[in-house]
């Protein structure tokens, strides 16, 4: 873990890793402190009263699900899909099949019935864990997949009774012996082409993350702190931090919500004390845009990314939550590699902040060859580096792509200045960052074609104050059909209802043409300049 120190460059210098050779998270986070004292992990918002879950409480839990999962025919490697919103359950979930060298399979509740598919399908999902209404999607699509069981939490909900196979479990287990760089878990990403990819993760990816848990905490956290975040679990940025919180013995209050309401996310703060939270920027929006009188809050440290905040939200804060916001830079296939400490370094509005120790990131061009200060490339991290994914789920030439030379590709550009700040300056693809997601415009224009009336479709996201970007659909009509508001929500209902909540486009627009480049690809920057 990073040095303690005043100095920036200090820490950043002395860092070295020592990941071992063998090493598992569900026994990293859950295990180590389950030691008979009944130290609080979980306080869950379920009810009228606080519900309050020891480590002991998990391990004997994870222990449990470990069991059966191991009893339902499961062997080292094979996937358990979890399908669920923040919730006790997921955390356990997870955890048990980490112990037992299993694979989890990251599913958001928001996805569609066709999304789910294609997610259990390429990962070859043997196992599902859900709820009633993660259930009621898998219904419809079961038949053609090759699940052996799907547990589901709550009575008379249909499948296999979580609560029934965990009662009659035993509570003992022997932790697999996993080694750092076995597959530990898959979240998916969309890319600006083709279908959404797999990102495979070993276990030793979560060591990875841990220096940018303690930098843009400020070190490791206090007794009695408590962790919290609305952010998805479904998405390795939610869930990552969250084990993490584990990992230091801080217990994490699970509000139980399916939707952010930034009044009750007040509340709460201040109800229970937290003291260090991840806040996505489109939640922080939120927040701000309410006109009430905030609680008296005890934070200590504020976690944001996903994408940079301008000088008047990192002012609103400051003032609003009493400390400042360290944003961190992360995507899927590499968990957090830069970010800011603002006891170490000041925050520069709109920078991604410095690297995090233990990662070398520079500046480089398609090839992996590094460029100057101040010179407009990719940002590359370069290898070694246990933060970096195996694989894109049993696709190798896609894999191969996202490498060049020594470093990982991450596909966003950026400028690093003379102290090491990194600069955004764009996609190298097309991707929208719409409420904290990363969507890709093919995939919603694929499904608008499914309607009948559309003849050509071009989407992009344009400025929005609460969601970053709001996805535009700009839509040339087949002969024979008008534009009209009617049609127009014709076309968002298909969306809704084949893909997640957050991908369907809140605008339309009818045009007669679309601009397209010599080769006959849709020149979105043209769209978004036109919105």
């Amino acid at each position: 873990m990073p040095v303690r120190s005043d100095s920036y460059s200090q820490t950043y210098s002395a860092f070295r890793w020592e990941i071992p050779r063998f090493y598992n998270i569900g026994a990293d986070v859950c295990d180590r402190w389950a030691n008979g004292n009944n130290l609080r992990a979980l306080i869950c918002l379920d009810g009228e009263l606080p519900q309050y879950v020891s480590f002991d409480e998990v391990r004997r839990l994870t222990n449990k699900l470990a069991n059966v999962l191991i009893g339902s025919g499961l062997a080292a490697g094979d996937r358990v899909a979890i399908l669920l919103f923040r919730s006790p359950q997921s955390l356990i979930a997870h955890v048990a099949a980490f112990k037992a060298g299993l694979v989890s399979v990251c599913l958001s509740p928001l996805f569609s019935e066709t999304e789910i598919e294609y997610r259990l399908s390429i990962t070859e999902s043997k196992v599902v864990i859900t709820d009633s209404a993660g259930f009621a999607k898998l219904e419809s699509i079961k038949g053609r997949l090759e699940l052996r069981h799907v547990y589901v939490i709550g009575k008379n909900a249909g499948g296999d009774q979580l609560d029934s196979v965990l009662a009659v479990a035993s509570d003992q287990f022997v932790v697999a012996p996993t080694r750092a760089h076995d597959p530990a878990v898959i979240a998916f990403t969309t890319g600006s082409e083709g279908p959404p990819k797999g990102v495979l993760h070993a276990h030793r990816s979560f060591l990875g993350a841990l220096p940018t848990f303690e930098l843009v905490h400020d070190g490791p956290p206090a007794a009695g702190d408590v962790y919290w975040t609305p952010a998805d679990w479904s998405w390795l940025g939610g869930l990552f931090p969250v084990l993490a919180a584990w990992r230091y013995g801080m217990p994490v209050l699970i509000d139980g919500a399916t939707r952010f309401d930034p009044y009750s996310a007040f509340d709460l703060m201040a109800n229970y004390a937290v003291r260090h939270a991840f806040i996505h920027p489109t939640a922080l929006k939120l927040m701000r845009s309410i006109r009430s009188n905030q609680p008296s809050l005890r934070l200590l440290t504020l976690l944001t990314g996903g994408e940079t905040l301008g000088t008047e939200i990192l002012e609103w804060a400051r003032g609003v939550f009493g400390v400042e916001i360290n944003e961190v830079y992360a995507q899927s296939e590499c968990t957090g590699i830069a970010g800011n400490n603002t006891r170490l370094f000041p925050v520069r509005p709109g920078s991604l902040g410095r690297p995090i120790p233990g990662h070398d990131v520079r500046i480089v061009d398609q090839h992996g060859c590094e460029l100057g200060r101040g010179q407009t490339g990719i940002i590359g991290v370069r290898q070694p580096d246990p933060a970096i994914f195996l694989e894109y789920w049993r696709d190798p030439v896609a894999t191969k792509a996202k490498f060049a030379g020594e470093f990982l590709l991450t596909g966003d550009l950026a400028t690093q200045d003379e102290q090491g700040y990194l600069w955004y300056a764009g996609r190298s693809d097309d991707l929208i960052t719409t409420a904290g997601y990363r969507v890709s415009p093919s995939e919603i224009e694929d499904c608008i074609m499914k309607h009948p009336s559309v003849g050509l479709v071009g989407v992009v996201g344009v400025p929005d104050t609460v969601c970053t970007e709001a996805i535009k659909a700009w839509v040339v009509l087949k002969p024979g059909f008008s534009p009209s508001e009617d049609l127009a929500r014709d076309i968002q209902r298909l969306v809704r209802s084949h893909l997640a909540l957050h991908q369907y486009p809140r605008q339309i627009r009818f045009t007669d043409s679309l601009p397209m480049s010599a080769n006959g690809k849709i020149v979105r920057r043209e769209l978004r300049a036109l919105h």
